[in-house]
């Protein structure tokens, strides 16, 4: 089965997709008749957000939008974006003045919206990078739970902040995904946190003992947490993708594969499409190499006689 691969950003999003031609130009007008349009579809507003915010931290377009509609909830929620991005770049050197910019700018945008999820997104990014305070932490999640309980982006910003490379202790991370996924209403891509967790386990041994633990030795087979996402999301997920379906799609392919379960990650390869992601792929390889191959293992007919 032939299929070019896309890496474009915005994905199957045709409207962002043209929205950052204009932007590249320096044009603002496009980001914000877009955003207008999308109202208080969080999930879409945030990922659209998101995706600007990467070319907006090398352009001007953000900023000059700001400067022009200084009170608009888009406006500011996008430049809220672009300059915590900025002070993730920057670094804990260089980077706190920039992050207190973003949060303040991030305050400014739940002033003009309060019922706005992304400038709260925003904040625990920069908690995980710049600033981890557990009890902010605690109230920035009291207020993202009040506005949107099961906010795919807040459930991903708040686990990685768990991570022990971040502020998290062994396990702890595993322990409150596996939570949040047996909670979730079903449907729902919460179930797939352990994957992410489990992805993340397995990149920080391949980093800390790169000698003694390969590919051979990985958490992917007899691994519980595939059959949770199955049983939770996929078999129960929304018609329409929700704006980070290729993300999390690509967690489960990735997790079949490596537990030689291919013959059940046809039908997710299937939904990915082109959308191959870096992430988790890169954790055990060559990104491109290991979706190729295994996407080609799963459309095998003889692999799936013998299963």
């Amino acid at each position: 089965m032939l299929i070019t691969l896309d890496t474009h950003p915005a994905r199957d999003d045709e409207a962002l997709r043209h929205v950052l031609e204009d932007a590249s130009m320096g044009r603002w007008e496009g980001p914000r008749d877009m955003l207008v349009a999308t109202g208080p579809d969080w999930d879409r507003r945030i990922f659209r957000l998101q995706v600007l915010a990467e070319a907006g931290a090398r352009l001007r377009f953000a900023d000059t939008w700001a400067e022009a509609e200084p009170h608009s909830p888009h406006a500011l929620a996008l430049l809220g974006n672009v300059q915590a991005l900025r002070a993730m770049i920057a670094g804990r050197v260089g980077g706190e003045s920039l992050m207190e910019e973003a949060w303040a700018t991030c305050c400014t945008a739940l002033d003009v919206w309060p019922q706005d999820v992304a400038p709260l997104v925003v904040m625990l990014a920069l908690l995980r990078t710049h600033a981890p305070d557990r009890r902010t932490l605690n109230h920035v999640w009291t207020e993202i739970k009040q506005r949107d309980p099961w906010n795919r982006e807040a459930h991903h910003e708040f686990v990685t902040y768990l991570f022990v490379r971040h502020h998290g202790t062994p396990g702890e991370a595993m322990w409150w995904a596996e939570e949040q996924a047996s909670i979730a209403p079903k449907g729902l891509p919460i179930a797939i946190l352990p994957l992410v967790v489990l992805a993340e386990v397995h990149r920080c041994r391949q980093e800390q003992n790169q000698d003694s633990y390969g590919l051979m030795i990985h958490p992917w087979v007899d691994c519980p947490q595939i059959n949770l996402a199955l049983e939770r999301w996929w078999r129960y997920r929304a018609p329409r993708p929700h704006a980070c379906f290729a993300d999390d799609a690509n967690y489960l392919a990735h997790a079949l594969s490596f537990a030689n379960r291919h013959h059940e990650a046809s039908e997710v390869f299937d939904a990915i499409g082109p959308y191959a992601t870096r992430v988790p792929w890169a954790y055990c390889g060559r990104a491109r190499e290991l979706f190729l191959r295994h996407r080609a293992w799963a459309y095998s007919p003889p692999r799936r006689r013998r299963r």
